[in-house]
């Protein structure tokens, strides 16, 4: 009979769990369960009379194999998911392209007297002001658009400075400021983008706007 002493594994029990070579191998779940159970055989089989495996033992290699199988069964199920919420979107995307999409951001494109921007406000104000810079940082144009409520609000802008004189066509920052009873109100500034082609990366669909930088699905606050 063999036996097992100390930590030196005998030829035996490595016979035991390698078996005879199949042309078909088994790979992910079937294959740690088929390693697993040949090993817990062989050292029951070439186990030390004198110092037999504990049924506590042999209960809890079963218990982690059982936990084993359970993760690796739950994630190939994620995997699964995951791939098909990509492709759901991926779909989804595809049809916004040569759409516009709000987004957070503080550019504002004009182009032919017309431009569109937007705020968002989380919680409802008494007054929200909106300063539009030029390119040196100087406001050339201030909104007033008193009490709005919360969520996404679209606006437009016709190119018009302050002074009355039409500004040339280009990009222009702007900054918004909301309050309610005094305090301030979080409010973003959400920018206008035209959506070119749409990609796909590690971290899931991502758009790819005309001009500015590419954004993820969630970052779309509205569709124009």
């Amino acid at each position: 009979m063999t036996t097992i002493q100390d930590n030196i594994v005998s030829p035996a029990l490595l016979a035991e769990m390698n078996g005879t070579k199949s042309t078909a191998s088994a790979s992910g779940v079937d294959a740690t369960s088929d390693r697993f159970m040949k090993l817990l055989v062989a050292q029951m089989k070439n186990q030390d009379p004198l110092n037999p495996l504990d049924n506590a033992q042999v209960t809890s290699q079963l218990a982690q194999l059982s936990t084993v199988t359970g993760i690796d069964k739950m994630n190939a199920t994620l995997e699964s998911l995951i791939g098909s919420y990509q492709s759901s979107q991926s779909l989804q995307a595809a049809s916004m392209i040569g759409r516009g999409v709000m987004v957070p951001g503080n550019t504002v494109f004009l182009n032919e007297g017309r431009a569109v921007l937007g705020v968002e406000l989380a919680t409802p104000a008494d007054s929200v002001d909106l300063s539009i810079k030029d390119a040196s940082g100087k406001v050339v144009h201030k909104i007033s658009l008193g009490a709005m409520d919360a969520g996404v609000s679209p606006l437009a802008w016709d190119g018009v400075a302050d002074d009355g004189t039409t500004l040339a066509d280009g990009s222009y920052k702007f900054e918004v400021v909301a309050t309610r009873a005094g305090q301030g109100v979080v409010v973003t500034a959400l920018a206008v983008g035209g959506v070119a082609s749409v990609s796909t990366n590690a971290k899931g669909v991502v758009l790819n706007l005309a001009g500015m930088d590419s954004v993820s699905m969630a970052d779309v606050r509205q569709i124009l």
